[in-house]
């Protein structure tokens, strides 16, 4: 329990660092990521206006029936896709990535990869 309760600590320490560096903006929103054990999240925030441009998660509609599990890389794969996709419908070429405190490694890597693959920067 104290080695969980450490991890978590660790993580939003990170979170915290991160976040003070970094701000969204109408032109180049954050782009945070949130992970669960079976799901991924994926927003688009204006800081300056305070509001979410994009909202995108393994529960969406649009999501749903493509994969059966929703926790992995091949999910986090074909969410990043539909990220960048939306996110290109808006005119938004460029964001700032917001990893949340998560290591880049594994499925937060994987979602990063293909995004920048489909046209998005950061």
């Amino acid at each position: 329990m104290e080695r969980i309760q450490n991890k978590q600590r660790k993580r939003m320490q990170r979170k915290k660092i991160i976040r003070k560096k970094i701000r969204g903006t109408n032109e180049c929103p954050r782009m945070s990521v949130f992970r669960s054990l079976n799901h991924f999240y994926v927003q688009l925030v204006d800081d300056s206006a305070g509001r979410t441009i994009l909202g995108v998660s393994t529960l969406s509609k649009e999501f749903k029936g493509k994969r059966d599990k929703a926790g992995n890389i091949e999910a986090a794969k074909k969410l990043g896709e539909l990220v960048a996709e939306k996110a290109l419908e808006k005119n938004i070429n460029k964001v700032v990535f917001d990893r949340n405190g998560y290591l880049y490694h594994g499925r937060v890597k994987a979602l990063a990869e293909v995004i920048r693959e489909k046209g998005l920067q950061f």
